[in-house]
């Protein structure tokens, strides 16, 4: 939700409504009645819905035109101005409207409430419909050139590229470079990282079922020597990380829905909590990976959610854990643009207790898709070496799971990067 300083009491209004509703409210502002320009806060929250991050937006001005026109700038946006059912009911059903803009000058609060109500209960269900949204969709597609030279969301005057356009343009320019005649230029040096750099990317892991106490012990004093960034525990070591780790730097991550990702969402939201409680600062959660193949996408976008939004409450980062080994490459682009939606702040490759591990195809390939909500990728399972990291992260890992974090450390402080050999699992 947003407004400019004419909506500001129906919109927090609107809000407490919402949220006595059971919905999940994001205030993308203003916060006050002081005067702003009502394109600023309209843009905001047409890129919220725009992005994946809230599944509808509503933004209320004097009248609601001006912001519906605003909103309707931003890609992906379908804004719509209503005000009475009829219209909302007709945005929606019709017009595939992702955006209510309303008129605090126009309506009440009490006429407000039933729009708000069809606005939000009535979808775009019918084919004939959903044909001429498209209609609308290939419109902005084939006009996305027209904007050179105006500007963006965000102010700036460039062209708004979708991720398929930035790969289309790297790969033409690929070409360009290695075709016969063209100018030569140095080769750029290979991504390096040094040992320092490597660890704070670590997340130190210990996920057998068999550790004591002893052994996560040993495993927290080791992160604290080498500076790691985490360690990795389960469920029932927690606790006992936290409190060796208090007042460190090194934070405490915890799995869930570990390791098949087959219990039930409300299940996964319990055990997150409760780590958070204990002391976890990082969740990396196993989807339903069944549900994924099932093409279940609504079932697996809930399955993330959950968790999502709780790490969101108990300020902790959110990782879904893929299982990559097991998906094709439409099922790995699928799961990263459902963990995108549903608010994840990392895609993962692996438990490391299935068939396979992360491999420098599946993580750039992770990386190119998660790249429009910048999420970061974790390389987990099979990570063994110095070599091993650098391969990842030159293909766009931007943190490692791994039980091997003193080798790797030991081995870019001395130069050694020989690749490993796949001599069994590692946890």
């Amino acid at each position: 939700m947003g407004s400019d300083h004419g909506g500001f009491e129906l919109k927090q209004q609107v809000a407490a409504y919402l949220t006595s509703l059971g919905h999940k409210v994001h205030d993308c502002g203003t916060h006050s009645k002081d005067a702003v320009d009502y394109p600023t806060f309209a843009v905001a929250v047409a890129r919220e819905v725009a992005c994946g991050r809230c599944d509808l937006g509503i933004m209320v001005d004097g009248a609601g035109i001006g912001s519906a026109m605003a909103a309707n700038k931003v890609r992906g946006v379908r804004a719509a101005a209503c005000y009475n059912t009829a219209l909302a009911r007709n945005s929606r059903e019709h017009n595939g409207a992702n955006v209510l803009t309303l008129g605090a000058g126009q309506t009440t609060m009490e006429q407000v409430k039933p729009i708000v109500d069809v606005f939000l209960t009535t979808d775009c269900v019918e084919d004939r419909h959903k044909r001429r949204v498209q209609l609308i969709m290939n419109i902005e597609q084939s006009h996305a050139g027209d904007s050179a030279g105006l500007p963006n969301a965000a102010g700036e005057g460039k062209v708004d590229l979708s991720p398929e356009d930035i790969e289309r343009i790297t790969q033409r320019v690929k070409q360009l470079i290695q075709s016969p005649g063209a100018s030569s230029s140095p080769t750029p040096p290979p991504v390096t990282v040094d040992a320092a750099q490597i660890a704070k990317m670590i997340d130190h892991t210990l996920l057998r079922p068999e550790a004591s106490a002893a052994d996560i012990q040993k495993l927290c004093d080791e992160a604290l020597k080498h500076g790691f960034y985490s360690v990795c525990v389960n469920p029932s070591n927690v606790k006992q990380a936290a409190a060796i780790l208090r007042g460190s730097p090194v934070k405490v991550c915890v799995v869930v829905g570990f390791p098949l990702g087959a219990q039930a969402s409300q299940i996964k939201v319990l055990e997150a909590r409760r780590a958070m409680r204990e002391g976890a600062r990082e969740v990396d959660m196993v989807i339903n990976i069944g549900a994924l193949k099932s093409k279940e996408d609504a079932l697996v976008l809930q399955d993330i959610r959950g968790v999502a939004e709780a790490c969101k409450e108990g300020r902790a980062l959110s990782k879904v854990i893929l299982e990559t080994s097991l998906l094709n490459q439409e099922e790995k682009v699928r799961a990263c643009e459902l963990s995108m939606k549903a608010g994840a702040d990392f895609v993962k490759t692996s438990t490391g207790f299935s068939s396979g591990g992360a491999t420098v195809e599946d993580i750039a390939l992770m990386s190119r898709t998660v790249a429009p909500k910048k999420l970061g990728v974790k390389a987990s399972g099979g990570v063994r070496t110095y070599a091993d990291a650098l391969k990842m992260i030159r293909a766009g890992a931007t943190r490692i799971g791994t039980s091997n974090g003193i080798k790797i450390v030991e081995e870019a402080r001395s130069g050694v990067s020989a690749p490993s050999k796949p001599d069994g699992k590692q946890y």
